[in-house]
This record gives C-alpha cells, structure tokens and sequence, in this order.
C-alpha cells in the first residue's frame, strides 16, 4: 500500500476550513439525493454485469478523481491524501440475514474491476465474519447497498469518527417515477475534509456517469 501524501499547509486553500471542523466545531454531514439512473438500468439489463458493481465502479471512479475524497490522517493529526481508494463494500447472507465487508482494488478500466469484484462477491457470498478478507487496508471508503427499501434520508451516528475523513455512500432501491427510473444515493462527509461544493460535485459527476453509461459492455 503506498503512503499517503501530506498535503502542504502553507499552500492549501481550505486550512482554515480544515482546522475549524476538526477542532473547533468538528462535525460530519449527510445529504440524500435521488439519480436518474435510466439508461444506466436499461444498459444494464442489455448486460452480464452486475448492477451494484457497476455502482460501486462509478463511486469510486468519482471518488479517485478528487483529494478531498481520498483524504485521511497521518500519524501525527496532519491532513493527508491517498494516491488511490479502493471500496470496500457489503456482501449480505440471505440465510444468517447478516452482511460481510470486502474491498476491491479499484481500477479505471470498469471490465477489470468487475471481474476482481464479481468473484468476491462469489467467493464471500457465504461469509459469516465481518471482515472475511481480513483487516482492510487504511487507503478504503465505504459503500453499502440497501436494496430492499427507498429512501430519503439516511444518516449514520458514528461515534468518535472524527479521525475518518473518507465519504460514507449508501445506495438504495430503485423506484420508477413518470417513466423515469430513480436511485437514492446518501453521502456522508467529515466537513473538515469537503464541503458542500465538493458534495455536490461527487453526486454531479456520478450521475454524469450513470447518465452515459457506454462503459458497461
């Protein structure tokens, strides 16, 4: 795993930002959206690929474009940038009704990563630990699936997280609207790490992706 990057302070824009939610009024945020994913359903279903890794690529595709969203700590507090993230996602056992998490490397190529990722999910489909791949890396984010339900609004309490500066995605069930086909996407954010602007991009860029989705083949 290669080191993160320590971002220099004396030239980075956002200091002022970064120390006021990490120290004086430390705090995260939630926003949920709803994506207009219908091409990227209808390219699917003319597909072998699997919709949530398809997901999952587009996520971290986004993810791997901005430092804001690959940002962690080094050992001393400092703010710092991973040259890569790779998602670690969840894989639900319908029998035990519980979910394992597992990660992927992430690649650029989409074909590449789905086929590392489909044999996880074969591989972990019957996982009963929680981490069936062991401890994973430091350089993840989390993506987690709720494809039972819609929604619209989803937040996580996460107590003394204050050191995890990695966006939280949480993806839901797809609902039809006036011929249109709608997926909830929540993204959870340590304001130190983004602000809203930033947020905003994320779910822009990906609903850029999911809107044009030739890379499914």
């Amino acid at each position: 795993m290669t080191s993160p990057r320590p971002i220099d302070l004396t030239a980075w824009p956002r200091r002022q930002h970064f120390e006021h939610y990490r120290s004086v009024v430390a705090c995260t945020y939630a926003m949920t959206v709803e994506v207009d994913v219908t091409a990227f359903a209808a390219a699917l279903r003319r597909s072998s690929r699997k919709s949530y890794l398809a997901q999952v690529w587009a996520l971290a595709t986004v993810v791997n474009r901005h430092d804001e969203l690959r940002m962690c700590l080094t050992e001393d507090g400092a703010p710092a940038v991973w040259p890569v993230s790779h998602p670690m996602f969840t894989v639900f056992n319908p029998e035990r009704e519980t979910f394992a998490s597992v990660w992927a490397p992430y690649d650029p190529d989409f074909a590449t990563f789905h086929a590392g990722a489909a044999e996880l999910l074969e591989t972990h489909r019957a996982a009963t630990e929680l981490f069936p791949q062991g401890r994973p890396p430091a350089n993840t984010f989390d993506v987690s699936s709720l494809p039972w339900t819609s929604f619209t609004g989803f937040t996580l309490n996460v107590a003394a997280g204050w050191d995890h500066l990695a966006p939280i995605l949480t993806l839901g069930r797809y609902v039809e609207r006036e011929d249109r086909t709608l997926m909830p996407l929540a993204v959870q954010v340590h304001h130190a790490a983004a602000d809203g602007f930033h947020t905003a991009r994320l779910v822009r860029e990906f609903q850029d992706l999911v809107a044009d989705p030739a890379w499914v083949r």
